[in-house]
C-alpha cells in the first residue's frame, strides 16, 4: 500500500467528487481510480460504492477512511519533523480552533509561538465547541481553545486553563460602575449587549434578552464605547481593553461556579510537533492566564 493512495483515498471521501479530486491530487481521474483499485486490491475490501458518479463509502471504507486519516497525520508529522531538523525549526502550520470567549487570549499564545517557532505559521478559526470537537477528531485542527467537554472526550486529552467568569462592563460614568448590588438582577435592569454565544448559554436560561447581539467580542467592545449600553463579557475580554477606554468590569457569578475554559488537543504520542509546539506554548503560558485574569 502506498501513502499516495491513501491520500488519494482520504481525499476523494472528502471531497465527494472524482473529478475534484483529481484535480486536488495532481492526477487524471483514470489514473486516481486506478490508483483507488489498487488500494482496495491491498486490503483486499472494497471502500468505494461506484455508480456514474461518487456515491460514498462502503462500512469497510468508512472504518479506512479514520485510519487513513491518522496515517497520513503520523506519515506528515514525520515528514515535518524531518523537515524541522534540515532547516532549524519547525515549519508548516498550527491550525488552533478557538471559542470567541477565548480570542482575546490568542494573541499571547500567537506571540510566544511565533517567538519559538519563527519558520512556522498559525491558522485560526473561531468556532462552536462541537466544530472544534470534530475538527480535532477529524485531524484538521491540531489543538481547541475551548470549554470544558460536557462528557469524556475520547481520543482528546483536556488541559484546563482558566475560568470563564461572566462579567458585567459597563462605562465609569454609569451608576452601576461602583458595582452590582444583586448581581445578575441589577445587570437585567440595563440594556444590554452580548456576543450570539453569551446569549445563548447565560441570557437564554434566566429569560434575559439582549437588545445587541454581536457575532464577536469585538462588536461587544465598540457598543460599550458608544456608552449607550451596558454588557456581560467573558473574563477573557479584559485583554481587549487599552487604558484608553473608561470601562469597568464587576463579576456577576461566584468564580469557583463559572465553567473552565482551557486546551484541547488529540490523545496521540507522541504528539505531532505541532501540537505539541501549542502545549509547550501553553503551559509556559498557563500560570500567567491563571494569575492574570483576576487581578487584571
Amino acid at each position: 500500500m502506498l501513502i499516495r493512495h491513501l491520500d488519494f483515498f482520504v481525499t476523494l471521501a472528502e471531497e465527494r467528487h472524482f473529478g475534484r479530486a483529481a484535480d486536488l491530487c495532481g492526477v487524471t481521474q483514470p489514473a486516481l481510480s486506478l490508483a483507488l483499485r489498487k488500494l482496495e486490491e491491498d486490503l483486499g475490501v472494497t471502500l468505494i460504492l461506484r455508480g456514474q458518479r461518487f456515491m460514498g463509502l462502503t462500512a469497510e471504507g468508512e472504518r479506512v477512511l479514520i485510519w487513513g486519516r491518522r496515517i497520513l497525520a503520523d506519515y506528515g508529522d514525520l515528514r515535518a519533523a524531518l523537515d524541522g531538523r534540515r532547516k532549524g525549526g519547525l515549519t508548516g502550520t498550527l491550525r488552533l480552533g478557538v471559542l470567541s470567549a477565548a480570542a482575546p487570549l490568542v494573541p499571547a499564545l500567537s506571540a510566544r509561538f511565533e517567538a519559538r517557532n519563527p519558520l512556522a505559521r498559525l491558522s485560526i478559526s473561531q468556532l462552536a465547541p462541537e466544530a472544534i470537537l470534530a475538527g480535532l477528531r477529524g485531524l484538521a485542527l491540531e489543538g481547541g481553545l475551548t470549554r470544558a467537554p460536557e462528557e469524556e472526550a475520547e481520543g482528546l486529552v483536556w488541559t484546563p486553563l482558566w475560568r470563564e467568569a461572566p462579567l458585567f462592563a459597563c462605562r465609569k460614568d454609569h451608576p452601576f460602575a461602583s458595582g452590582l448590588a444583586h448581581g445578575w438582577s441589577d445587570a437585567s435592569t440595563q440594556p444590554l449587549c452580548a456576543t450570539e454565544e453569551m446569549a445563548r448559554r447565560e441570557f437564554a436560561p434566566r429569560k434575559i434578552r439582549a437588545a445587541v447581539v454581536c457575532s464577536g467580542l469585538d462588536g461587544v467592545l465598540a457598543h460599550l464605547r458608544e456608552g449607550l449600553w451596558c454588557a456581560v463579557v467573558p473574563e477573557a475580554f479584559r485583554h481587549l481593553l487599552s487604558a484608553e477606554d473608561d470601562i469597568l468590569l464587576h463579576p456577576l457569578d461566584d468564580e469557583e461556579a463559572a465553567p473552565s475554559l482551557g486546551l484541547l488537543t488529540a490523545a496521540r504520542a507522541p504528539p505531532s510537533p505541532m501540537a505539541q509546539a501549542l502545549l509547550d506554548c501553553v503551559a509556559a503560558l498557563r500560570e500567567e492566564w491563571t494569575q492574570a485574569a483576576p487581578s487584571a
